[in-house]
């Protein structure tokens, strides 16, 4: 899994998810705040990641050995303000809620078909 990094507003990031099967999802992440815990997405390079279930997210995946950071995962959300340094994949972008910033759309729907098809452990790597 590929996640490709396009645009952050100092706010929140989006980017784009590429899977091993060519399907492309978009994504949601805070804003790079130099990887400080619970205000900035991860950074950049490759992370092993396995699949995990919790009774808030029920089954989703665990970005693993994240420098100075703990419990990163994939899981679903539509809206920057739920993330604590996560990544949220959507299968579109919308401005939801109104409140000026995009937010990915249909993320239960995305992280469903993803979990269809990744396997329990596998590569991301962010750029």
């Amino acid at each position: 899994m590929i996640i490709k990094r396009l645009s952050d507003d100092g706010v929140q990031t989006l980017g784009i998810m590429t899977l091993p099967n060519g399907k492309v999802y978009h994504t949601l992440e805070l804003a790079w705040k130099n990887n400080n815990k619970k205000v900035s997405c991860i950074p950049k390079g490759k992370y092993k990641v396995r699949k995990r279930t919790s009774a808030k997210y029920g089954e989703h995946f665990h970005i693993l050995d994240v420098k100075n950071r703990d419990f990163i995962l994939i899981h679903f959300s539509n809206f920057h303000t739920d993330l604590l340094g996560c990544i949220a994949p959507g299968k579109g972008l919308k401005d939801i809620n109104n409140d000026g910033r995009l937010d990915v759309t249909s993320s239960k729907q995305a992280m469903k078909e993803i979990l269809a098809v990744m396997p329990n452990s596998f590569d991301l790597e962010i750029i």
